[in-house]
């Protein structure tokens, strides 16, 4: 089967990082086909860069229905147009933060949420209220890092996020973490082993997601508001 990973802003670095984690957890016969737009924003910083970025997504979406890709993941932690991609697609669409919330949920009854500037955490509790979570999220903690200094500024990033994820399991009466950033995929597996707590990223968990929905044969919903757009 064949995975298209779409990280919604145009920084090849991050969407090389992203396509790297997602191949490292998918099964020996998935493709990863990891892509980014060419015009938009070079980092996903609030509501009007979600704005700007769904657009040029959205074309990425229907380039890879062309492709019959078997899946779609937006590798934004704001699943930006994660409603309207799925109107355009026959094959799964998954979010990140829909996905680590979903696999959090089942292996812990609470979660906390570690992501990147303070301005961003309303969009994370916004979605939260979207999917049904509120109530299982203990907190939300931010590191204050630029999205673009996750990849230029690797080690102070995983130094951050293992002081916060320490702080978070000490302090907030959880069983498992939550990276509120697909630029954060390739901390998870070595701060969960240094730390002893499950730490979820979406990037890899929409992976295993999508190769579920496949292995059952379920595709997206055709019949109601999923339905393609009208044409006019």
């Amino acid at each position: 089967m064949r995975i298209q990973v779409i990280n919604p802003n145009t920084c090849l670095e991050m969407t090389n990082s992203i396509g790297k984690s997602a191949s490292q957890v998918a099964s020996e016969k998935t493709e990863i086909i990891a892509v980014s737009p060419s015009q938009g924003v070079v980092s996903i910083e609030g509501h009007y860069d979600e704005a700007i970025a769904a657009f040029h997504l959205l074309e990425l979406i229907r380039q890879g229905e062309q492709q019959h890709v078997d899946g779609h993941i937006i590798a934004c932690f704001g699943d930006p147009g994660l409603a309207a991609a799925r109107e355009l697609a026959t094959a799964p669409v998954i979010g990140i933060a829909e996905a680590a919330f979903h696999v959090a949920s089942l292996i812990a009854t609470k979660f906390s949420i570690v992501t990147t500037l303070s301005r961003t955490k309303i969009i994370a509790e916004h979605l939260l209220i979207q999917y049904g979570y509120t109530h299982q999220c203990a907190k939300i903690h931010c590191i204050d890092l630029p999205v673009l200094d996750l990849e230029t500024n690797e080690q102070e990033t995983y130094q951050k996020l293992l002081e916060m994820c320490q702080s978070a399991k000490q302090d907030d009466g959880i069983g498992a973490i939550v990276l509120g950033c697909g630029g954060m995929a390739k901390h998870a597996e070595n701060i969960s082993k240094v730390l002893d707590i499950p730490v979820i990223d979406g990037v890899t968990a929409a992976v295993k997601l999508i190769e579920a929905l496949h292995g059952l044969g379920i595709r997206t919903s055709k019949w109601g508001d999923y339905d393609y757009p009208n044409q006019k």
